[in-house]
């Protein structure tokens, strides 16, 4: 076959279905990213830099949680309790993004994605992950604070703002991205 006739592989955006209808890599992305960014605020946040747990500002919440302070063994105990709720929750997110990342690389054969979208949903999800998160828990529930004290909003809010430039970030990396269909 001379290389004028050949069959050229199909080339699409990666972001959502293409023009076949072919399955994309945002929903596994964005889980993959809630999760693992979940998973970095409660190592990080929770247990290594240990400065907040999941209820650790209910003296002052929005919703009537008891009080469970972190410096005694009963509240420990209960923020402890929580935050394992909560990286039970972020591990669920990871598994059902490897599992529709799986489906969807099964059910594509021949598909090839670049790493930029995928990782670029990733990054999106983390950010989408920070926005949720830091909204629901740290404004509207009030049930902790990225970091408790004089200056909670302004940590708050850059939490928002890390999190918005984690999606937008994602976003404008996965758009430039490009799949290609393998004969």
């Amino acid at each position: 076959m001379s290389s004028s006739t050949s069959p050229t592989p199909a080339v699409g955006r990666a972001g959502g279905q293409d023009r076949a209808g072919a399955p994309s890599l945002t929903a596994p992305g964005l889980l993959l990213g809630a999760g693992l960014g979940g998973f970095v605020d409660g190592i990080l946040i929770h247990q290594v830099l240990q400065w907040h747990h999941m209820l650790t500002s209910t003296d002052t919440d929005n919703i009537g949680v008891p009080y469970y302070p972190d410096t005694t063994v009963h509240g420990l105990e209960i923020n402890t309790l929580w935050d394992g709720f909560f990286h039970t929750a972020t591990w669920l997110l990871v598994l059902g993004g490897l599992a529709l990342l799986y489906s969807r690389i099964q059910h594509s054969r021949g598909r090839v994605w670049t790493s930029r979208a995928l990782w670029g949903w990733v990054l999106a999800g983390w950010g989408l992950f920070n926005l949720v998160e830091g909204v629901v828990d740290h404004h509207l529930l009030g049930i902790h604070h990225v970091r408790s004290g004089p200056h909670q909003t302004w940590w708050d809010l850059g939490f928002l703002a890390l999190g918005a430039l984690l999606l937008v970030g994602g976003w404008l990396l996965q758009r430039g991205a490009r799949v290609h269909d393998d004969p």
